[in-house]
Parts: structure tokens; C-alpha cells; sequence
């Protein structure tokens, strides 16, 4: 058998991926993989997502040139999401997020208010080509 075989895919041919920085843990971000954009992640060693806005492939970094070198991939207990262990390249320290942050979970609740608690650590003017 096919190793993608056994992913759970939804209805959509997709499956949830989390990225999570190796070394600090953080979870950098959450996004989706089509069959072909985790084939392609697993043989290139980098981060290739199905774009669901942009309706392709998208090789994470391609614009902004923030790659993920993919360490390790990992599927959870019901086979239907998956783990990717990565390092955050292109900046120091690494940016996940389209909004110039390092990850995309920078907001935290509190008092009942959603408060951005990571700063920006790049204008996204000036990451996007």
C-alpha cells in the first residue's frame, strides 16, 4: 500500500497540516495538503501546501522566500491530520505568517478581546514580491 493511501483524505481531497518549529515548539502555522502537495513535501524536504484561496499548489516561501525545511512528518491516531516538524528559513528569527510575524497564532484572548501578543518582526510590504 501506498503510504498516502493510508491519510484519511476529506471530501475535498485534503488534510489539515500543522507546522511546528523545531527546537521551540511553537506552532507556526495551519494550512492544507492536497495528495500531490504532500508527495511533493516529502520528496522535496521543504513545505507545499494546497493554497485553498488561491485554488493551487503553493510551495510555502515562494513569494516571500520564508521556505519551511520539512524535518519530520507525522500523522495523527486517526490518520487525518498531519504534524510537520520544520525550520522556519528566509529571516532570523523565522517568519510563518503572511503578516509579518513569526507565527500565525499571535493573538491571545483576553478580557474577552482578541490582543496581538507577537510583534511584527517585518512589514509585509516589504516581504511579498
Amino acid at each position: 500500500m501506498d503510504w498516502l493511501d493510508e491519510v484519511k483524505w476529506d471530501a475535498q481531497g485534503l488534510v489539515p497540516v500543522i507546522a511546528q518549529e523545531v527546537g521551540t515548539n511553537d506552532v507556526l502555522m495551519f494550512a492544507f495538503m492536497n495528495r500531490e502537495a504532500l508527495r511533493l513535501t516529502a520528496e522535496r524536504g521543504e513545505a507545499v501546501y494546497w493554497s485553498r484561496s488561491r485554488g493551487r499548489l503553493w510551495h510555502k516561501g515562494e513569494e516571500s522566500g520564508h521556505l519551511q525545511k520539512v524535518h519530520e512528518l507525522r500523522l495523527d491516531c486517526d490518520n487525518d491530520v498531519v504534524l510537520m516538524k520544520v525550520t522556519q528559513l528566509g529571516h532570523e528569527p523565522g517568519i510563518a505568517c503572511h503578516t509579518g510575524r513569526h507565527s500565525c497564532f499571535y493573538q491571545r484572548l483576553d478580557d474577552g478581546r482578541w490582543t496581538a501578543v507577537e510583534p511584527v518582526l517585518k512589514d509585509p510590504e516589504h516581504i511579498y514580491k
